[in-house]
């Protein structure tokens, strides 16, 4: 169904540890690169999915980050058991088809991480015919995830044999002066289907393109997913901007700028935004006047995103 990618920065790993038993419930199933040396947030979440009875996808050749290629410490963290059980029955390989990866490269990781389910991501590899030919004694090959604007349409119809999952990027990144109030963010939740797929995937309120910082905040934005039944069910984002935009001056002053219009339209009687927990604790910080953070922010954001998916897809709406 949903299979949310997110790369392995603090608050995101804290965003899936916090929503694992929702996903888990829910039937999501998060894909997550790893982009840190330091493995030990990655195990933490990884008993999280565990303890929730959920499922994750790890991405064992990542393209950004910290994490050096063919790091056996991450092999090692994924096969690992301990006296609940093994991992195995909640961890699928991620092996990520980039542009300049090839054949044996592939095989070689399917072959490494033998023990595990397989799904093949496919970013950027533009030989199906190859591929398919170099797999076909593979039987471990669990799904396949395409990158919408990375594989079309004609290269994707070579994949017939397992689930097909397509991930597609809503969240227009922008300067964040710049955003619209509100706009168009995705309908994949409604149409996926209709794609010849089997579930689909975004990056949630942050985005396919990764830095590792961001510049100085002359603004502060809090972005809000919502379903507009008034639209078929599209998926809109709100953009809550600070009033202030000239300099990157006093954060949590432009925090609770931003968060005043987040609570006036939450508040308001026709809202659409779910009221989430993820809502519910921004609300908590308006009576409270509190700025915990941009970090913080942005993973309530997430949760929000995942809580509002989960709610629509409970409710049985389609």
């Amino acid at each position: 169904m949903y299979y949310p990618f997110f790369r392995g920065k603090q608050y995101e790993l804290i965003t899936i540890r916090e929503s694992a038993e929702l996903m888990s419930h829910s039937g999501f199933v998060p894909i997550l690169e790893p982009v840190k040396e330091d493995l030990r947030g990655l195990e933490k979440v990884l008993e999280a999915v565990k303890t929730a009875g959920g499922r994750i996808i790890v991405v064992v050749n990542p393209s950004y980050g910290e994490l050096p290629y063919g790091d056996n410490r991450l092999k090692e963290l994924l096969m690992k058991s301990d006296n609940t059980g093994n991992m195995a029955g909640h961890i699928s390989t991620g092996i990520l088809l980039r542009e300049n990866t090839n054949i044996g490269e592939i095989k070689s990781l399917i072959k490494e991480y033998g023990e595990l389910p397989v799904s093949l991501i496919h970013a950027g590899f533009s030989n199906a015919s190859e591929l398919m030919e170099g797999l076909s004694d593979k039987n471990n090959i669990s799904r396949h995830i395409f990158f919408d604007e990375k594989s079309g349409k004609l290269y994707r119809k070579h994949f017939k044999e397992v689930p097909k999952i397509i991930l597609r990027d809503g969240f227009r990144k922008k300067v964040n002066r710049e955003y619209p109030d509100v706009e168009f963010f995705s309908d994949l939740h409604a149409t996926y289907s209709d794609e010849g797929m089997d579930g689909f995937g975004d990056f949630l309120i942050v985005g396919n393109e990764y830095s590792e910082t961001g510049g100085p905040a002359y603004a502060v934005a809090i972005h809000l997913t919502f379903i507009d039944s008034n639209k078929d069910n599209e998926m809109h984002i709100y953009h809550f901007k600070s009033l202030r935009q000239d300099d990157p001056k006093d954060p949590a002053g432009k925090f609770a700028e931003a968060l005043e219009k987040l609570v006036d339209a939450v508040q308001k009687d026709n809202t659409q935004i779910s009221k989430t927990s993820a809502v519910e604790e921004f609300l908590r910080l308006h009576q409270k006047g509190h700025f915990p953070g941009l970090g913080y922010v942005k993973k309530l954001s997430m949760k929000h995103h995942i809580e509002t998916l989960a709610e629509y897809f409970n409710s049985g709406v389609k």
